[in-house]
C-alpha cells in the first residue's frame, strides 16, 4: 500500500505507529479553523543562513528542505540547515510517485505544507499480475522536474489534505520544465491530473507561497497550474536570483521567433561582408561562373555568423527569464536570495496568517466586505497605529505589521474595527428593511424600545429627535 499511494506512512512496531501519528497530529490545529499549533521554543533561530544550496546538478530535494550532516577535510561531521527547523520534516507518501515530495515541516515554529521536486531520474516499478502468467514486471524511469501522471495527482492530492483537512499554509519549491507529454501519458490522463491541482489551488484558503529555487525554472504548464493570479487573495509567487521561468525555453522561443529567415535579414543589416557579397549576387551583368562564386561565399559566410547570431539570440531570449524581468512584469512578487529566504518567509507568514485571523473576524461580522476593502482598510489602521509614513505593502514591514497584529494595541484595533463592521452591517439592514416595509418597520421598533432599557431609550429617542 505503501508503493501505490493508499499508506501515507509506515512503521516498523505499533509504537513506532503510535509515535508517527502523534509527530503527524502535531502539525495540525485542534479543530477546524482553530489557530496553528506553534512551537515558540526552538533551538533552531529563525534568524540564521540556510547552508545547503539546491544544485545545479541532480540532487536530493529533502537536503535543502531538512539540511544534512556533512563531512569536512578532516572528516569531521558537521551539520548543513536546509530550509526548515531542524528535525521537524515529516515526508509522506513516500513509495508513491516519487518524482514528488510532499510532507510537513515547521518554519520557526509555525507549521506548514511542503511540496518540492525531485531533480533526479526515479524507476517506477508496475509489479506482474499474479492472475496472469504470461505478464512480467514493467520498469519504467521517470525523469526528474517533469510532472507524471502518477505525481500530479500526488501533488494535487497533498495540496487538497493540507487545505481542507489540516488547515495548513503551503509552500511550493518549484523546478518544474513542465508536464509528461507522450502518448502513454495522455492515456493515463496526464491533463485531468493536471487540472486537479488547478483545482486544489483555487480552492486553497490558506497562504500560499510558490517559490522557484536556486538553479531551478518553472516552464510550460507548470508555470500554468502554479501561476498566482488562478487565487490571487492566498497565492504569492517568488524567484530566487540564479532561478529562470518562462512557458518556453529560450531554445524554443528562438526557434519559434528567430527562425533562418529572420537571422538572414539581420545578418544582411549587421554584417558588411554578408552585406556586400548579398548585393554583388543580386545585381545583374554577373556570369555563371561569378554568381556560383559568391554565393558559394554567401553560404560559407552564413555558416561562419549562424552559431554567433544564434547564440546572442538565445542569451537575449534568456534575459526574458531573468527573475528582474519576471518582477518588473509583475509576474513575481519579488526576487530573494536563498541564503536569506528562511527570515523572509517566516516573516511573511507570521503576517499573511495575522492578516487572515483578522479577515476571517471582519468576515464574520459582514461576509459581504469585499477582502479588497479590508486590505486597504487594515492599511490605513497601520498607518495611524503611530507607524509614520511606512508602506505596509513593503516586504520590510512584514515583521512589523505582524508584531503590531499579535500586540494588545493592535488587537484592540481589530476589536473596534469588527465592532464597527457590525454595527454597519446592522444600520445598514434596518435602513434596507425599513424601506421594503415602513408599517413592519414601525411595529418593529415599538417592540424594540419595549425590550429595551431606561438609557437605551433615552439614547434611541435622543437620536431619534436629533435625525429629525
Amino acid at each position: 500500500m505503501h508503493k501505490n499511494g493508499v499508506a501515507h506512512l509506515v512503521a516498523e512496531h505499533d509504537l513506532h505507529g503510535i509515535n508517527r501519528i502523534m509527530r503527524w497530529l502535531s502539525f495540525v490545529p485542534e479543530c477546524r479553523d482553530a489557530p496553528l499549533p506553534i512551537w515558540r521554543n526552538l533551538q533552531d533561530p529563525v534568524d540564521r543562513d540556510i547552508d545547503v544550496v539546491p544544485s545545479s546538478v541532480q540532487c536530493d530535494p529533502r537536503t535543502f528542505l531538512a539540511g544534512k550532516m556533512e563531512r569536512d577535510e578532516n572528516g569531521i561531521e558537521n551539520w548543513m540547515s536546509g530550509f526548515f527547523d531542524r528535525g521537524t520534516f515529516m515526508e509522506t507518501l513516500a513509495g508513491w510517485a516519487r518524482s514528488v515530495v510532499v510532507g510537513r515541516a515547521r518554519l520557526g515554529g509555525i507549521p506548514m505544507g511542503v511540496i518540492a521536486v525531485e531533480t533526479r531520474t526515479v524507476d517506477r516499478v508496475i509489479p506482474a499480475d499474479p492472475a496472469n502468467a504470461d505478464s512480467e514486471e514493467q520498469v519504467h524511469m521517470e525523469a526528474g522536474q517533469v510532472w507524471y501522471p502518477n505525481s500530479a495527482y500526488k501533488t494535487a492530492q497533498a495540496i487538497r489534505d493540507f487545505n481542507n483537512g489540516e488547515q495548513l499554509p503551503l509552500i511550493i519549491f518549484a523546478n518544474w520544465r513542465g508536464f509528461s507529454g507522450g502518448q502513454r501519458d495522455m492515456f493515463h490522463e496526464i491533463l485531468k491530473y493536471g487540472s486537479f491541482i488547478v483545482d486544489a489551488l483555487v480552492a486553497y484558503r490558506q497562504p500560499v507561497f510558490v517559490y522557484v529555487v536556486p538553479n531551478g525554472e518553472l516552464r510550460g504548464g507548470a508555470w500554468v497550474v502554479l501561476d498566482p493570479t488562478i487565487n490571487p487573495d492566498c497565492m504569492e509567487m517568488y524567484a530566487d536570483e540564479t532561478s529562470r521561468a518562462g512557458v518556453l525555453e529560450p531554445e524554443g522561443i528562438v526557434d519559434v521567433k528567430f527562425r533562418r529567415s529572420r537571422i538572414l535579414e539581420v545578418m544582411a543589416r549587421l554584417d558588411e561582408r554578408y552585406r556586400s557579397i548579398k548585393q554583388q549576387l543580386d545585381s545583374p551583368g554577373q556570369s555563371a561562373t561569378q554568381r556560383a562564386e559568391l554565393k558559394a561565399q554567401l553560404d560559407a559566410r552564413e555558416r561562419e555568423l549562424q552559431p554567433v547570431y544564434r547564440q546572442v539570440a538565445l542569451q537575449f531570449a534568456d534575459l526574458h527569464d531573468t527573475p528582474g524581468r519576471m518582477h518588473a512584469k509583475g509576474a513575481i512578487r519579488k526576487v530573494l536570495c536563498w541564503r536569506d529566504a528562511r527570515r523572509f518567509f517566516h516573516a511573511r507568514l507570521r503576517r499573511r496568517l495575522a492578516e487572515e485571523r483578522v479577515f476571517a473576524l471582519l468576515h464574520a461580522a459582514d461576509k459581504d466586505l469585499p477582502r479588497s476593502t479590508m486590505v486597504k482598510e487594515l492599511h490605513a489602521r497601520w498607518l495611524n497605529s503611530g507607524h509614520g509614513e511606512d508602506k505596509p505593502s513593503d516586504d520590510n514591514s512584514d515583521v512589523a505589521v505582524a508584531d503590531w497584529l499579535e500586540s494588545a494595541a493592535g488587537q484592540k484595533a481589530i476589536a473596534d474595527w469588527q465592532q464597527s463592521v457590525c454595527a454597519l452591517r446592522v444600520r445598514t439592514q434596518v435602513a434596507v428593511l425599513a424601506g421594503e416595509d415602513h408599517v413592519a418597520a414601525i411595529q418593529g421598533l415599538a417592540a424594540a424600545l419595549k425590550a429595551m432599557s431606561v438609557e437605551q431609550r433615552s439614547e434611541l429617542l435622543s437620536q431619534l429627535g436629533l435625525a429629525s
